[in-house]
């Protein structure tokens, strides 16, 4: 199986839909990069994986806390927006690691801001536009990337 996979997602439903899918596939847990420009839909996709745990309220992009933690019956999620760091050092101050040695879906949207301080994603998703809708490019990074890969392409085909 390839190490790269696409999907072409037509809506704001259809990026929910597929973040469910990925939430499912990357339990019980995976550290997840999301790349793509501002009003790209990385909240949206992290708002179907937090779903996928069964969370029914809003689902908030954590600009200004940096995280928000999502522990519930199915799992624990972490969402992180990086989008207002100014320091990756700031990420020591937060207790970073600490998030990272329990068992966890770990969202990181602008993972570039703690370059140096996060650990290395399983999975990387790149959101483009595509038209009106989005294309989203899911990249394995390791062994955990690959098995969850291959269980959101096969669900994805159902």
């Amino acid at each position: 199986m390839a190490e790269v996979q696409r999907w072409d997602l037509a809506d704001e439903a259809r990026m929910v839909e597929f973040g469910g899918q990925l939430g499912q596939a990357a339990r019980p847990q995976a550290t997840i990069y999301l790349h793509g420009n501002l009003g790209m839909g990385k909240t949206t996709l992290s708002r179907g994986v937090v779903q996928s745990f069964g969370h029914t309220a809003v689902v908030k992009s954590p600009t200004y806390t940096l995280v928000e933690p999502y522990e519930l019956e199915q799992g624990r999620v972490y969402h992180f927006d990086l989008y207002r760091l100014a320091d990756p050092e700031e990420l020591e101050f937060l207790g970073i690691r600490d998030y990272f040695s329990i068992e966890a879906v770990r969202l990181i949207e602008w993972p570039e801001k703690g370059d140096g301080i996060l650990p290395g994603a399983d999975l990387e998703l790149l959101i483009e536009k595509q038209g009106t809708g989005r294309q989203v490019t899911v990249k394995a990074n390791n062994t955990l990337g690959e098995q969850v890969l291959t269980r959101l392409v096969e669900s994805s085909a159902g």
